[in-house]
């Protein structure tokens, strides 16, 4: 079985579309902050409203626990839909109520409607599969077929995501589609030299993908917080900085994975440390052999990479021909412990090949540091999708769009 593609549902003129994006954006004060994931849902929006369907976009935003709440109203979503796509969007103050039902039976060919966020109704995410299948039949009656672009979702068995692609005639959107090309290329015959570059607070996030990954590489370089738990591995001192004690035995064994198979799994050689966590603390450069020789000794804090790292990871990065990245180096979101998330960024720009930002804080690091979408091969809307389709994972919202990975 093959992935199900817009082709196979045929002529979609008139008809009312049902089109699950992943439009969960961060917001401040009621204004977006990264639009990228309703950019990246532009392609398959408009090639609908190109055939003249009737496009209805249902999303999720943020967690309001299956009750109505303002700060996760999809309404400034909507607007920005409609500013980027040059055309009015109306909007639903609910999602299969009166209000919907309205909005969608006045729709024209080619027009676009967004629905309130799914989860103000418990049953979206319920572990109930009757009251998901519920749900999503309420949905459905008021749709003639289903496209799945929501890429950030696929791997939750959810309703707008698993059983209504079962209710109507379904299909994955262009988004979708090209994620799953580009992940593909990371994991089935990948160009080399091949680096990964992981990051992010917790190894234990991280502990599968390094799994499925260590045979397929050639060189894999750990920062973030989860550096120190290889460090202390390794039979470093880390001060006060993030360790998960429990996951050393386990990360001891990665290493000594990757050494018989002759990858290059590569930890940092200096930090910057801290005296707290704050912008304004106070930090010095170690090497990781004296971490704990700062003014502040075992109270010190590792809050990103040092910069012999950084400029490490660089040449590497710059070096190879495929690079996947996921997870931050530091703390970019305090400027003094930015520059060694700056330093991958960078270096992702330059590569000779293909780069690929795996989504979530990677993709929220990049474009706070300044950089656009367009200096990086891809840029994957999804971070927990894409390493679980990295980790080897069956992804419920894909398999039941005929995908077999």
């Amino acid at each position: 079985m093959t992935l199900r593609t817009l082709d196979s549902l045929g002529s979609l003129a008139g008809r009312a579309v049902i089109v699950r994006c992943d439009l969960n954006v961060p917001l401040k004060d009621g204004e977006i902050t990264d639009d990228g994931r309703v950019r990246a849902s532009l392609p398959t929006l408009n090639a609908l409203i190109g055939q003249g369907a009737r496009v209805v976009v249902v999303s999720h935003l943020g967690r309001p626990d299956g009750v109505p709440d303002p700060r996760y109203s999809l309404a400034p979503v909507a607007k920005r839909l409609g500013e980027l796509l040059g055309r009015p969007v109306r909007f639903a103050s609910d999602t299969v109520g009166d209000s919907a039902k309205g909005v969608i039976g006045s729709l024209s060919d080619g027009e676009v409607a967004v629905l309130e966020n799914l989860r103000f109704n418990p049953a979206e995410t319920s572990k109930s599969d009757q009251e998901r299948a519920a749900f999503a039949a309420q949905l459905a009656s008021v749709g003639d077929a289903f496209v799945s672009d929501g890429f950030g979702v696929v791997h939750r068995k959810q309703a707008s995501v698993y059983e209504l692609a079962k209710a109507l005639p379904s299909a994955a959107g262009l988004l979708i589609a090209a994620e799953l090309d580009v992940l593909q290329r990371l994991t089935d015959a990948p160009e080399r030299p091949y680096t990964v570059a992981l990051g992010g607070s917790k190894v234990s996030d991280k502990l599968g993908v390094i799994e499925h990954l260590l045979p397929r590489v050639d060189t894999l370089l750990i920062g973030g917080g989860m550096l120190f738990t290889f460090l202390a591995a390794r039979g470093y001192a880390v001060g006060s900085s993030l360790l998960e004690s429990d996951r050393i035995d386990t990360v001891r064994g990665y290493l000594e994975r990757a050494h018989e198979l002759g990858v290059e799994l590569i930890l940092p050689t200096d930090v910057v440390v801290a005296s707290a966590f704050g912008a304004d603390a106070e930090h010095e450069v170690r090497p990781v052999a004296s971490i704990e020789e700062t003014p502040w000794g075992a109270s010190g804090l590792g809050l990103d990479i040092g910069p012999e790292t950084a400029a490490k990871f660089a040449e590497i990065i710059r070096e190879s021909v495929t690079v996947f990245w996921n997870g931050p180096m530091g703390v970019f979101e305090l400027e003094p412990f930015a520059d060694g998330t700056r330093a991958v960024a960078q270096a992702l720009t330059e590569t000779r090949g293909l780069s690929v930002v795996g989504g979530g804080d990677s993709a929220a690091a990049v474009r706070a540091l300044g950089f656009t979408d367009d200096q990086f091969g891809h840029i994957s809307t999804g971070g927990g999708a894409s390493l679980e389709f990295l980790e080897g994972k069956s992804l419920p919202g894909l398999e039941v769009l005929g995908w077999q990975g």
